[in-house]
């Protein structure tokens, strides 16, 4: 998409980006969608500005602790790739499908679900867009993240990291691959072959949102959750009484839930009656005096 980088203190007001409206503004060192913001307005970018410049005012680096990277907001479906760089070459690990729309205003990560139901030309259409971002990217081995959008006018790359899935969702890889992500990141760097053989059936993980900031009492209903059918476990990262903090600002996951069926559309839907018997009760923060302040 088209894009630019800018000093977030020279255009918090009345500026328009280039791109032009609906646009995206982004940190330029962060991770988890934190600090990325859909703006459709002079006056919804201006806000988006000033709350993403508050976030990024902590890192240490200068230059990305002053700017923001405003990008062109990209409509269609969203997905994520994981995949290897063998001198230069790329050896797609697997698609992951996000079935919720992705519009914003924020860009809270949610579901994964794999083998993807994209027919397989649009499969190598974006493998082909990541193979040739790598390449311009310079490259050349490595674990590779890559999230692209596809709509009618074809694949956009949305981001590429020379890194790993984050989080527990490296355990679908184990799924798709029949190895651990770091057996088959040390196999990549050292050279050896792996034999790469996939589970039957279908896998996904949801990764639970914070949709509201406070202090953590209890999630209630884990139980009954985990007795849904093709649910195989719930992991509650956040210990109770512990800070919360929803997107924009928030940098974690409450948690994850994972499932296995004979197909995607069983796990989705496993996944969400899961999700629908979680009920997440969070108590309001009261910061003391002389706080860091952090917008909640």
């Amino acid at each position: 998409p088209d894009f630019e980088v800018v000093d977030a203190k020279q255009c918090e007001d009345e500026w328009e980006p280039g791109c032009g409206f609906p646009c995206v503004v982004k940190p330029l060192a962060l991770a988890g969608s934190r600090g990325v913001i859909r703006a459709d307005s002079v006056d919804e970018l201006a806000i988006a500005i000033r709350r993403t410049r508050a976030i990024i005012a902590v890192e240490d680096d200068d230059f990305e602790a002053g700017h923001v990277l405003v990008e062109k907001y990209v409509s269609g479906k969203e997905y994520a790739i994981e995949a290897m760089l063998k001198d230069g070459e790329l050896d797609v690990l697997t698609f992951l499908d996000k079935p919720d729309p992705l519009e914003g205003p924020y860009f809270e990560e949610s579901y994964y679900d794999m083998p993807t139901l994209l027919p397989h030309n649009v499969q190598q259409a974006i493998a082909d867009t990541v193979q040739q971002a790598c390449r311009a990217s310079g490259l050349i081995t490595g674990p590779v993240h890559a999230e692209c959008r596809v709509n009618g006018e074809g694949v956009w790359l949305i981001e590429l990291a020379a890194r790993t899935i984050g989080g527990l969702c490296s355990r679908l890889l184990t799924f798709g691959t029949g190895f651990t992500l770091e057996q088959l990141v040390l196999a990549n760097l050292a050279g050896l072959p792996l034999a790469r053989e996939g589970t039957a059936g279908a896998a996904g993980v949801l990764m639970l949102p914070i949709k509201e900031s406070g202090v953590l009492r209890r999630v209630e209903g884990i139980l009954q959750a985990e007795k849904v059918e093709f649910v195989d476990e719930i992991h509650i990262t956040i210990r109770e009484g512990n800070r919360v903090i929803a997107l924009p600002e928030g940098s974690s996951y409450l948690g994850f839930v994972f499932a296995s069926a004979p197909d995607s559309e069983t796990v989705e839907a496993a996944l969400r009656k899961a999700h629908a018997l979680l009920n997440i009760v969070i108590a309001p923060y009261w910061p003391v005096e002389g706080e860091a302040n952090v917008v909640a």
